[in-house]
């Protein structure tokens, strides 16, 4: 006792760091969110992710002004002793203030209603398409067309899933339900429970879903240890088979792309018919078969099987350039191991994210995301603002001394094959003790 206040310290916060014992401080205020985890709408699963700690950026990164009155409820009375806050946290609380009362969170533009329009024509011209026109030509054209549609769809559901894109809450859940489920045919449940994940522990290799891609890519020769995942539960085993795949995946990367939307269908069902508490199952999984009904339907209206494998493939090959574009905001940036912590979270997302350099008439086509160390400090901010507030970010960076790591399309990608490619010559080392089967000892029989 200090006074008529109550406090602890940060060791004894550390100490309720358990789903049955969740405390966590905001601002000095020390929260008890033991029994209500379950019900927060970004997912229990970033909360465990933080518990015991400050978690005063993060919940400035991902909650608007009106979300501090509902604190109250949760206050224990204690108040957190000895914790220090950085000059960089400091700043950034500042510019996140100085953003919100300029507007920049309120003004979203007219984006959302572009996307809604050019969606309904490529959703008409690629429909017509099929149905009218017996030329080949025209078919693969809409397959790259509902490619492109895929696309636009998916940022429609990002954007949608980290701020209200429409005039109200209840037509920003339809939005993300018709963009994400019904048109892409990928869960926005399955999209808010890795996503939010992903914010909150960038590019951490064990807490990070976005990186554990096991045992098709190891972004670190970390993964050859077998390390376990947060995220999932179990254990991402460096085996005979991992360490072939990794051992080429320079080579793999691009076709792996070209087919990566399967494994997101693959995951959504995974998710849907799991176990786990889903919000909005039932919707969810109606929003699906919608998308497993008309694209198949739409599909089986081509005349013949080859032109059905090429329009299929057509739409997958340019919903890879999406793919890409993830994975280079990422795999290059710097990881490391164990669970995000709240004191150093502006430097976490300028050591894990890449932008890309584009004029900002390909803003369209990299959905703001090319603007990934902005759109992860500031994730509830439309994209339209993205590029305005860049360069006081990039100062920002420059006055702490942080990396600000801003690459050309092509050059990200050079990046990315060459990290690829030496993680890859690790992986071949047969020095490293991993398991061996029989087919891996036959494979190498005569090196």
């Amino acid at each position: 006792m200090e006074g008529e206040k109550k406090y602890i310290t940060v060791e004894q916060l550390k100490l309720h760091n358990k789903p049955s014992d969740l405390w966590i401080s905001i601002q000095g205020k020390v929260y008890n969110i033991t029994d209500w985890a379950k019900d927060h709408p970004g997912g229990d699963a970033i909360l465990f992710n933080m518990s015991g700690q400050d978690v005063t950026d993060g919940f400035i990164a991902y909650h608007p002004p009106s979300a501090w009155k509902y604190l109250g409820k949760f206050f224990t009375g204690y108040y957190l002793k000895d914790f220090e806050i950085s000059e960089v946290s400091k700043d950034y609380r500042k510019l996140a203030s100085e953003f919100n009362q300029l507007g920049l969170f309120e003004n979203k533009g007219h984006g959302a209603l572009y996307s809604v329009i050019s969606i309904l024509v490529m959703l008409y011209l690629v429909v017509y398409g099929v149905l009218k026109s017996e030329s080949v030509l025209v078919h693969f054209g809409c397959g790259c067309l509902l490619g492109v549609l895929w696309v636009q769809g998916a940022y429609m559901g990002h954007d949608s899933g980290h701020y209200q894109v429409m005039s109200s809450r209840r037509y920003n859940k339809l939005a993300q339900f018709l963009a994400g489920n019904c048109l892409t045919g990928i869960s926005i449940a399955w999209w808010k429970w890795t996503h939010n994940a992903h914010h909150i522990a960038c590019n951490s290799l064990d807490y990070d879903p976005d990186l554990q891609h096991m045992p098709v890519f190891a972004v670190s020769s970390k993964f050859f240890q077998s390390i376990t995942s947060t995220f999932y539960g179990r254990e991402l085993t460096f085996d005979a088979v991992a360490r072939f795949l990794v051992s080429h995946q320079h080579f793999t990367y691009y076709p792996i792309m070209i087919v990566g939307r399967v494994n997101l269908f693959i995951q959504t069902f995974l998710l849907l018919f799991s176990k786990r508490s889903i919000p909005d199952r039932a919707l969810n999984i109606m929003g699906i078969l919608v998308f497993w009904t008309w694209f198949p339907l739409l599909v089986s209206c081509l005349p013949n099987w080859s032109e059905r494998f090429m329009f299929v493939l057509a739409s997958f090959t340019v919903t890879a350039l999406q793919h890409i574009q993830f994975t280079l905001n990422h795999f290059t940036g710097d990881t490391y191991l164990g669970p995000p912590t709240g004191n150093d979270w502006f430097e976490k997302q300028t050591a894990g994210t890449v932008d890309i350099l584009c004029s900002s008439w390909m803003d369209w086509f990299y959905g703001g995301l090319q603007f990934q160390l902005e759109h992860h400090l500031f994730p509830r901010l439309p994209r339209s603002q993205l590029r305005k507030i860049s360069p006081t970010v990039k100062e920002l960076c420059k006055k702490h001394n942080l990396p600000y790591k801003s690459l050309s399309f092509l050059d990200a990608n050079v990046t990315t094959i060459r990290m690829l490619r030496n993680a890859a010559q690790q992986a071949w080392d047969m020095a490293l003790p991993v398991p061996k089967n029989l087919a891996w000892e036959a494979v190498n029989t005569h090196g």
